[in-house]
């Protein structure tokens, strides 16, 4: 069954934002978004978690989108990080994106404040009505202290332009109930649960790893998707040691913008509270870049 946001499926590359002498640095930005287009990505996604979207401000926020829609041209699509605990404020940020000419909208869960479920369900919707442009549901309840539970988003799969999920609870009896229940897409929160979830139906990633290696996660994705699970499966163990040493070691962006550090891809620079691994952290994550063959 063809999904609701089939046109997201696929490898989806959170971008990190790049930073020179604490303001955004716009070269580098544009940079990003070449290599992913040369490396085969499908979408790209600028200021979400990854991204470091609560430490930007507004003005920088809308910068980012900007420099992003405008740069990848049509030559690769946007889905825009534009999530906020203000529902008005997610409104602003989305209508913002869709102007700028983002192809999607990635709206986290109003985080702190912790809806009810009703609260949930009216937030996507009243930003639904207010912008037409396809909207996906981000779902992380590590972050945001609440899930959103799979019958919310069930229900908000009957609002026409809510077209998918960016499923982070990392429980596959969730992801399961969404996908028999509705046809929204859903697209992995967790690189080392991408294939796990697309075995159950998802249609990808919106990945972390693919800032450094969108080649393999691609692969993957590509080889489960021609029915060849050897080649699925063995790519899924390599990049899962990668995700695992990786992602582990600190609260993400920080890894990942230090091995792109140590890979000459970024500088990585981070703002406060996000701190960088020191220099023990640095060389151990400098072997598993070696390990893994980057070096």
């Amino acid at each position: 069954m063809t999904t609701k946001g089939e046109q997201f499926a696929g490898l989806t590359v959170a971008l990190v934002t790049p930073f020179r002498d604490g303001a955004v640095d716009e070269a580098a930005l544009r940079k990003l978004v070449d290599f992913q287009i040369e490396q085969g990505a499908d979408c790209v996604s600028p200021v979400g978690t990854t991204g470091e979207s609560p430490t930007l401000s507004h003005e920088e926020h809308e910068q980012v989108i900007s420099t992003v829609c405008d740069h990848a041209a049509g030559r690769i699509k946007v889905m825009a990080g534009t999530g906020s605990n203000s529902t008005a404020e997610a409104i602003r940020l989305t209508r913002f994106a869709k102007n700028a000419g983002a192809d999607a909208a990635l709206l986290v869960a109003p985080y702190y404040n912790k809806p009810t479920q009703e609260g949930f369900f009216l937030h996507y919707q009243a930003i639904a009505e207010a912008v037409d442009i396809p909207l996906v549901v981000y779902n992380i309840p590590g972050r945001t202290a609440k899930n959103i539970e799979a019958e919310t988003i069930v229900r908000l799969a009957e609002i026409p332009n809510i077209v998918a999920v960016k499923e982070s609870t990392g429980s596959m009896d969730q992801a399961s109930q969404i996908i028999a229940e509705s046809n929204l897409t859903v697209l992995s929160g967790d690189d080392s649960l991408t294939l796990p979830l697309m075995a159950l139906g998802g249609r990808g990633v919106v990945s972390v790893v693919g800032n450094i290696v969108p080649q393999d996660v691609k692969a993957m994705i590509t080889a489960f998707e021609k029915g060849d699970l050897t080649a699925a499966r063995a790519q899924h163990y390599k990049l899962f040691s990668l995700c695992r040493d990786l992602l582990s070691m600190a609260t993400n962006p920080i890894p990942i913008k230090a091995a792109m550090k140590i890979l000459g891809r970024d500088n990585g620079e981070l703002r406060l509270p996000m701190t960088p691994l020191d220099a023990a952290q640095e060389q151990e994550l400098a072997e598993t870049l070696r390990t893994y063959g980057l070096l």
